[in-house]
């Protein structure tokens, strides 16, 4: 069995170290702190026993652990990032073990008033009766992506100290800044040497994931002309509001807010300006091809269109794309997602296969060659105060990460 106190142990040792990565960055890793769990992950995978432990210049760290089979045996594996997003802080995390969770709301922070409840995250529900981990309402928990990692590192350690379990070469890997969309910018498919792998990066118990957004992000600046507002009539452009015609020009109800499920969108996520100048940034996402494509459409005909209301050009648009939905690479290996069902299901999981209303380091990976699905991890409302993980999630995953060994082990013998 997997050891419940490990589990905790190890999660909480990583999510104490800051990761957070920065956008505004050019380098890799974008933060120098990263380094730090960086360094201790190489370390430690080379104590449990993994062999072949290398990190490079930019903080990828790969390990292997070799076959223990006669046979010939397909090479999987297993990668999670250590960065943690952005969006919230993840310094002096300091997570809370809810034990034997009754289903009530829990105190977060009691001087600030911030308080997790069902009433409002439902899916805590779920997991009334277990462990959960959460954070002091301050910071983020870092669940995503550090619960992969424990996840990852536990199962190898379990195969390492029981040799009756069978299993081909396995190869891990442990990637920076995911989190900005660069976590596989630099991931060396060839020396990674694996057939598939699987990102321990999904949400809840059970998600199995093979689908994912298409992916562009947009940029359009907008020229005015400034002149003293005494004097403005039929001279002053302000390029603010034609910067809202365009806002006001797209379908309003295809934003993050109005759509679910297989439905795209446009998000506008940053905006700037004044009279003179202002700049828009989206990013475009569908999980259909072409309909992605016909986004891209709308916000270029959308921009000519305003150039030729105004006599000049006023607006220009640039989109540049960021990942494609991975299904087009799963689809010809489907072998690789039913493996991972048929884990779940033995180790008494209900799989939950669903589209991804986002992209994973696998998305980019499975378009650089290494076919890459997505499995959970286990942790809830990531990228904020809020977010928890069920310990007994994480359990699971490791089980799922050590049967998923087995079969392929087993299916080729």
């Amino acid at each position: 069995m997997i050891s419940k106190e490990q589990i905790i142990k190890r999660f909480t040792s990583y999510v104490t170290v800051d990761t957070e990565s920065d956008p505004s960055s050019n380098e890799t890793p974008s933060t120098a702190k990263q380094w730090n769990l960086a360094n201790k992950l190489a370390d430690e995978l080379k104590s449990i026993g993994m062999q072949e432990v290398s990190i490079d210049e930019h903080a990828y760290i790969m390990a292997t652990l070799p076959s223990n089979v006669d046979h010939e045996v397909p090479t999987i594996g297993f990668i999670s990032h250590f960065d943690t997003s952005p969006d919230f802080t993840g310094a002096n995390v300091k997570p809370q073990i809810v034990e034997c969770y009754d289903g009530k709301d829990i105190i977060l922070n009691e001087a600030e008033n911030i308080i997790l409840s069902p009433d409002y995250f439902e899916d805590l529900l779920q997991y009334k009766g277990q462990t959960l981990i959460t954070t002091d309402g301050t910071t983020l928990l870092g669940a995503d992506d550090k619960a992969g990692i424990c996840e990852i590192v536990s199962a190898i350690e379990y195969l390492i100290n029981h040799p009756e379990i069978k299993h081909g070469t396995i190869k891990v890997g442990f990637t920076p800044d995911e989190e900005i969309g660069r976590g596989a910018h630099k991931f060396d498919v060839a020396k990674f040497g694996a057939d598939w792998a699987y990102t321990m990066d999904g949400s809840q118990i059970g998600e199995l994931e093979y689908e994912n957004f298409n992916a562009a992000g947009a940029v359009i600046r907008v020229q005015g002309k400034i002149v003293h507002p005494g004097y403005a009539k039929g001279k002053m452009i302000n390029s603010m509001y034609i910067a809202t015609e365009f806002i006001n020009s797209l379908p309003r109800m295809e934003t993050p807010e109005h759509t679910e499920g297989y439905q795209g969108f446009f998000h506008l996520h940053d905006i700037s300006g004044n009279v003179e100048e202002t700049t828009l940034e989206y990013i475009i996402r569908d999980h259909d091809k072409g309909h992605f494509e016909a986004r891209k459409e709308v916000m270029m005909k959308l921009t000519k269109e305003l150039n030729q209301q105004y006599g000049r050009e006023v607006i220009t648009t640039e989109i540049k794309d960021q990942y494609y939905n991975m299904l087009e690479k799963i689809k010809p290996v489907m072998h690789i997602v039913d493996l991972a069902e048929e884990a779940m299901i033995q180790v008494g999981i209900k799989p939950l296969i669903k589209a991804i209303r986002g992209g994973t380091d696998g998305s980019q990976l499975s378009y650089m060659g290494l076919p890459c699905p997505n499995i959970f991890a286990g942790g809830h409302n990531f990228h904020g105060r809020y977010e928890y993980v069920p310990v007994e999630s994480m359990i699971k995953a490791t089980e799922v990460i050590c049967k998923i060994a087995e079969l392929v082990a087993a299916k080729d013998n």
